[in-house]
């Protein structure tokens, strides 16, 4: 998982895909009794892609593999292992690695085969066997085995990210049934996820990390399978990765129009506006803007208005997830829901994007906006019927209402919205002396909130603090560089950040370590906030057993209502279209897949860059 070092204004990834599909597998004398050998599965229904396809339906299969792309980065690095919970990862490691399975970016949740030329798997889905590729082998030379995959498993969920212990929680036991052959075994059979999220798991080799300290930070080359390798580095501002000529998956149907990039680079910066004049300056090839007010203004050079930069904003049907101002309910000040609710008030969110976003995003209010797992009406009696055995440990406007975030009129003036938070917080005995808020306990309600320095989060902190002040509730903002920041994350020291929670239209075990009591207690975990709520742990189980989509979508609802009553961060904002800019060297496929950019489908026309290049030499 790659580990991004700068705080976005909108939930937006970059991702670098890793696809492939095998040859038609077809059932034989090696399958078990009762299972089928497959070359994709799928959550829910069929895979899209029959076994003999010739390439995916939104690449370019003639493009050509040429050129280069270059990247930024914002902040700085000082590790290859991104699999550790210390240092800093530098970005594209996950270029390097191949997985057992691979998704598409057209499908709501399939696995192709990848390394696994084959995956079997009974109608229960209480295990999976995978049948490794025999020609799958790592940059150095060596064969991919069975082995590998369970030294990897092993070597992750006991070394590495507390992530990784709550995806694979369900794993019983792995095993290598003989070289080219691994078995993974399940606690239960109603995890109908587990299979896929197994078949995404990067494969390390054996052979490397036997003989090194897997939690060490350090810059030592990693080796994988994967179609690039990483060809220099300059510490903390350079990484180059170069495309495998001897890549052992580069002939597969599905890698036909993929991976077209002989270097992809990734350049560092400390600032995001300096980025960006490098970008305009010709430095850099490609950007995914998340900054509006710098989509907004400052997108004029010569390049742009000659048409030599490429500006267009794509439409998307990718789920948005929650970014929000978290509560870290570790504080016991944050305990408090009435304080959480009244201080949702503070954000005056339509003044904020008429004067500072330019009207180009709508408020958030699901944790799962942008998809139908949002819930956006009343519950159904499906609904009900999942919540009803918890009536007595949920708020009732879970019942009865639908959750909105507080709304202005946009003027900025926000005395409606205050005077409403003012009287929450009166009801419940808080009182206010001396322009100081004191809880019913009569201590100081203040706190502190972080920020990445140079993550362009200022601007929208101010006013939101400013209005807390007249609240009586002094709000400290602290600003801290890329390293600090996620040291403090990891740690969880702090009171309010931002945090962006992605999500997928499969929701699944990932939700464990999102909200579960467990992973609250965990050390680097993703429940920063801190939830621990026994109806949010019954709920992401459900969640996690849901048997088709129709329970899927019944069950995320559920869970969406009782995280939006409960008040645990004060949502931000979301867009359903990419903002991009790239040079005119660059092109991509007439389709654009619904939930990803697919950038590493796109190709470079070198030759017209270095044309470009030799007609500005002669013009001077």
């Amino acid at each position: 998982m790659a580990r991004s070092l700068a705080l976005s204004l909108l939930l937006i990834f970059f991702t670098t895909p890793l696809l492939a599909v095998n040859t038609p597998i077809k059932n034989d004398s090696t399958a078990s009794k009762g299972a089928r050998i497959e070359h994709a599965i799928a959550l829910h229904g069929e895979p899209k892609y029959p076994a003999n396809f010739q390439h995916l339906d939104y690449v370019n299969p003639q493009a050509p593999k040429q050129g280069r792309l270059r990247i930024a980065a914002i902040g700085n690095f000082d590790n290859f292992n991104q699999f550790i919970s210390k240092g800093v990862a530098a970005e594209g490691l996950e270029l390097i690695y191949d997985t057992l399975t691979s998704s598409t970016l057209d499908e709501v949740f399939s696995q192709y085969g990848l390394l696994a030329k084959g995956i079997e798997m009974p109608d229960d889905r209480s295990w999976v066997i995978f049948h490794l590729n025999p020609a799958a082998k790592f940059s150095d030379g060596h064969a991919l085995t069975a082995e590998d995959v369970v030294y990897t498993f092993d070597l992750l969920t006991h070394q590495g990210q507390p992530f990784y212990q709550f995806y694979y929680a369900g794993v019983e036991k792995v095993e290598a049934l003989d070289t080219l052959r691994v078995k993974f075994s399940f606690t239960k059979s109603d995890n109908r996820e587990l299979p896929l999220i197994i078949g995404q798991m990067p494969i390390l080799p054996k052979h490397v990390w036997e003989k090194r300290s897997f939690t060490a930070v350090n810059l030592d080359k990693p080796i994988g399978s994967g179609p690039y390798a990483l060809a220099s580095f300059d510490s903390g501002k350079r990484v180059v990765y170069q495309r495998r000529e001897d890549y052992w998956a580069k002939d597969l149907p599905i890698h036909r129009g993929v991976y077209n990039f002989d270097r992809i680079i990734y350049e560092y910066y400390l600032d995001n506006d300096i980025a960006l004049e490098a970008f305009k300056g010709g430095d850099l090839d490609f950007r995914n803007e998340n900054n509006s007010k710098l989509w907004a203004t400052q997108y004029q050079s010569p390049a742009i208005a000659s048409g030599q930069i490429i500006k267009e904003t794509i439409a998307n049907q990718r789920p948005n997830g929650m970014q929000g101002f978290i509560f870290n309910l570790r504080r016991p000040l944050f305990q408090d829901v009435v304080l959480r609710q009244a201080i949702g008030y503070a954000l005056d969110f339509e003044w904020i994007n008429k004067n500072l976003f330019y009207d180009q995003y709508q408020r958030s209010s699901s944790f799962f906006q942008n998809t139908e797992l949002a819930a956006t009406a009343l519950p159904s009696p499906a609904e009900l019927e999942l919540l009803k055995p918890f009536k007595d440990q949920l708020p009732e406007d879970v019942f009865k209402k639908v959750y909105q975030p507080p709304r202005s009129d946009g003027s900025g003036k926000s005395r409606a919205l205050l005077n409403e938070a003012m009287q929450l917080l009166r009801k419940a005995g808080y009182q206010i002396r001396d322009n100081q808020l004191y809880t019913p306990k009569n201590e100081p309600v203040k706190f502190e909130f972080l920020l990445q320095s140079n993550s362009g989060f200022d601007r929208v902190v101010l006013p939101f603090t400013k209005n807390l002040q007249t609240l009586g509730i002094p709000v400290s903002v602290r600003s801290v560089d890329a390293t600090q920041y996620i040291e403090r994350q990891r740690h969880y020291d702090f009171d309010m950040l931002v945090q962006s929670i992605g999500q997928s239209l499969s929701p699944g075990n990932e939700q464990r370590h999102y909200w579960s009591s467990a992973a609250a207690s965990a050390p680097d975990s993703r429940n920063l906030i801190g939830i621990t709520n026994p109806v949010v742990d019954a709920l992401v189980e459900k969640l996690i057993q849901a048997r088709d989509h129709d329970e899927l979508v019944t069950r995320a609802r559920a869970l969406d209502r009782v995280l939006q009553w409960n008040y645990y961060l004060v949502p931000n904002w979301s867009i359903a279209s990419w903002r991009v800019a790239y040079w005119q060297q660059l092109h991509r496929p007439s389709i654009t897949p619904p939930y990803d950019l697919g950038v590493m489908t796109w190709w470079d026309d070198n030759s017209r860059r270095d044309r470009d290049s030799l007609s500005s030499k002669a013009a001077e």
